[in-house]
C-alpha cells in the first residue's frame, strides 16, 4: 500500500483514480473486518456489501472532510457507520409496528429492589403515561413514539409507515407534546418525570 496524505487521498479520489478507490475499498473492508468481528449478522457477504456502501458513501462526501484525523481512520468511520446502520435494519425488519404497540409498555429502566418508593413511583408513572398514550394519542401518533421508545432507528419508522424523516419528526413531536399535556392533566410535570428515572 502507498503511504498517501490527506490531500493525496482527496485529491486522487476526487479524480475517481482507479488505483486509489481499490486501495480506499482495502483499507474500508480491513477496518470493517476488524469493527465487526465477533457479530454473527457480519458475515463476509454482509462485510463485503457494506464495503461497496462505504466506498459510495466515502466518495460522495469528500467534501465532508475537515481534516481533524488521517482521512483513512474518517473513511473507515464512515464506512463503519453504515455498517451499524444496516445491522439496526436488519434487526428491526421482520418487527411488525403494530406488534410493538401491542407488546408495550415501552423499555422500563430496572430499578434497584430495595428502592421500593422510587420503584413504585416510577411504576405509577408508567402506568399513567401508557393510558396517555392509549386514549389521547392518534393511531399512527402511537406507533411512531412507541416503536421510538423500544428503540427502533427513525429511518426504519419512517420507511415502515409510509414518511418523509421530517414527516416523522413532526408526529413523534405532537406525540410527544399530547404526552407532555397529558402527564400535566393528571397532575405530573417534568420534574417528577426526570426524578423517576434519575435523569
Amino acid at each position: 500500500m502507498t503511504a498517501r496524505t490527506n490531500e493525496d487521498w482527496l485529491r486522487l479520489l476526487g479524480e475517481a483514480e482507479e488505483a486509489a478507490v481499490a486501495e480506499l475499498r482495502e483499507v474500508l473492508h480491513r477496518g470493517l473486518r476488524r469493527a465487526l468481528a465477533g457479530r454473527a449478522a457480519a458475515d463476509d457477504g454482509f462485510i463485503e456489501d457494506v464495503t461497496q456502501d462505504g466506498v459510495l458513501k466515502v466518495l460522495g462526501g469528500l467534501t465532508t472532510f475537515r481534516g481533524d484525523s488521517r482521512f483513512t481512520t474518517w473513511a473507515v468511520t464512515v464506512a463503519v457507520r453504515v455498517a451499524f446502520t444496516e445491522l439496526r435494519r436488519a434487526r428491526w425488519k421482520d418487527v411488525s409496528l403494530d406488534r410493538l404497540v401491542e407488546d408495550a409498555p415501552a423499555r422500563q429502566p430496572a430499578a434497584p429492589p430495595t428502592d421500593t418508593p422510587s420503584r413504585d413511583a416510577r411504576q405509577a408513572l408508567l402506568a399513567e403515561m401508557r393510558r396517555v398514550i392509549d386514549a389521547d394519542l392518534t393511531d399512527r401518533q402511537r406507533q411512531a413514539l412507541v416503536a421510538e421508545f423500544k428503540g427502533m432507528p427513525q429511518a426504519e419508522i419512517a420507511t415502515r409507515m409510509g414518511l418523509t424523516r421530517n414527516a416523522l419528526y413532526k408526529l413523534t413531536h405532537d406525540a410527544r407534546q399530547s404526552l407532555k399535556r397529558g402527564l400535566e392533566a393528571a397532575g405530573i410535570d417534568g420534574d417528577e418525570v426526570r426524578a423517576a428515572f434519575d435523569m
